[in-house]
């Protein structure tokens, strides 16, 4: 183990009249890149020196200085450009020159931006164009970088570091699927051209209370194909609940025996409005349809509303429930089936497995989601960022991106910790404040 030690002299002016904290932190945070380099050139400087004498005690005779190369380092920094002249060796007997730095420190070939400088910009990317990232980082840190290196950084940390884990062994319980729809830019003869796709995702949860937690994406894939790439990641017999907006396909690709449907209550609503305008129905006419189907009871029920029920309640979520099924064949009724034939058909399915919830709290006690409004409103960022930011999306771009948004926006606690892995940092290197003096001048 080699050790350092490295003294700086600081030289601080304070004006006879006093200076504020602001100006005082601000002067000293323009001197740190300076300090930094300082310290990293004399750390460069004394492991060259110390390779070259271990070289030249080791094989006597063999090696020889040979001064310093003609071009000068550059290394992109968190705190701006560092550059450096790197030591030259020349090795006798095998007759070629040697960099004695490169023995002790990896700095990688052909690459001016150490991991450590793209980790503000892949961040922020997340939330900005790359350009507009790029443009922020290079305001507040000075660190200078085209927005085509960034978006390379930010292919290369989803690639290596944003894989799926193994989720075999998490007892998942309840599986949400949604999706919506994304343009892509396809090159062909004439340029660019847009196609329209499915994003789909998929999350899932240890049970009631438990965060949902991102376990899939894909781009124009089918339910089919989902379903089964998650059978084949997850453990999915142990699964008893899939929530849905209640599309069709859903259900009946990712829906096993033994589990329960949920449509989503909000879902429900909003694309009853939907339906009953496609059938020909315009807003004043869909009043009466909207406000029997809000006078049952379940679509009024809301997250506190359940959270104060009690197990002596039992009586009255048995009589909502009742009535909830009650609603729904008197909405059914009213539906003529040759008039409304989806509006009545997406009822019949609606209707069919929206009493989910009081059946699982008559059986445990517990509450599960009525709505997946709580995730959507995450996904809603989502989809500003790439429907409103960023509009040329190739389908591998897009999924390298989803794929680091899991971990920036449904996962922020982790993120120290994937960089801190990605970066490769060697527990055994100590950097060490040992003394602070001063004295007046």
């Amino acid at each position: 183990m080699a050790k350092i030690k490295i003294d700086l002299s600081l030289e601080v002016i304070i004006p006879q009249n006093g200076v504020s904290v602001n100006t005082l932190v601000y002067e000293i945070g323009k001197i740190m890149p300076n300090i930094f380099f300082a310290i990293l050139k004399s750390i460069f400087s004394s492991i060259e020196e110390m390779v070259i004498k271990e070289l030249k005690t080791t094989f006597p005779g063999r090696y020889v200085k040979n001064g310093h190369q003609g071009s000068i380092r550059k290394l992109r920094t968190p705190f701006g450009v560092f550059q450096y002249r790197l030591a030259r060796i020349f090795d006798k007997l095998e007759n070629k020159t040697i960099i004695p730095l490169y023995k002790k420190i990896f700095i990688p070939s052909h690459k001016q931006h150490i991991a450590q400088t793209v980790e503000p910009g892949i961040g922020l990317a997340i939330h900005l164009s790359y350009r507009r990232s790029n443009s922020e980082v290079e305001r507040i840190k000075e660190i200078s970088m085209h927005h085509t290196t960034l978006w390379r950084h930010f292919q290369e940390f989803s690639q290596n570091m944003c894989s799926w884990p193994d989720l075999k062994k998490i007892p998942y319980r309840f599986l949400m699927v949604d999706g919506t729809k994304v343009l892509l830019q396809e090159e062909n003869k004439e340029g660019f051209l847009s196609r329209e796709v499915d994003m789909r995702w998929a999350l899932a949860s240890l049970g009631e209370n438990k965060p949902f937690e991102p376990v899939g994406f894909w781009i124009d894939e089918t339910y089919k194909d989902i379903a089964k790439d998650l059978k084949e990641r997850l453990n999915y017999s142990l699964l008893e609940v899939l929530f849905s907006d209640g599309e069709r396909a859903i259900v009946e690709n990712l829906l096993e025996e033994g589990m329960r449907h949920q449509p989503c209550l909000l879902h429900g609503k909003r694309d009853f409005a939907f339906i009953l305008y496609a059938e020909g129905l315009k807003k004043s006419q869909q009043e009466f349809f909207k406000d029997k189907l809000n006078l049952i009871p379940a679509m009024n029920l809301t997250k506190a509303n359940l959270e104060e029920i009690k197990p002596e309640d039992f009586p009255r979520v048995k009589e909502l429930a009742e009535k909830t099924k009650q609603g729904f064949k008197e909405l059914l009724t009213i539906l003529d089936e040759r008039k409304y034939p989806r509006a009545r058909t997406y009822i019949e399915n609606f209707s069919r497995n929206v009493n989910t919830f009081f059946d699982r709290w008559f059986a445990t006690g517990e509450w599960i989601p009525l709505t997946t409004n709580a995730i959507e409103s995450k996904f809603s960022q989502v989809g500003n960022r790439i429907k409103t930011i960023g509009k040329r999306w190739s389908e591998r771009g897009l999924l390298n991106w989803l794929k680091v948004s899991m971990n920036k926006i449904f996962f922020p606690k982790m993120w120290s910790e994937l960089w801190e892995k990605y970066l490769g940092l060697t527990p055994s290197v100590e950097v060490n404040l040992i003394n602070v003096s001063y004295s007046w001048i």
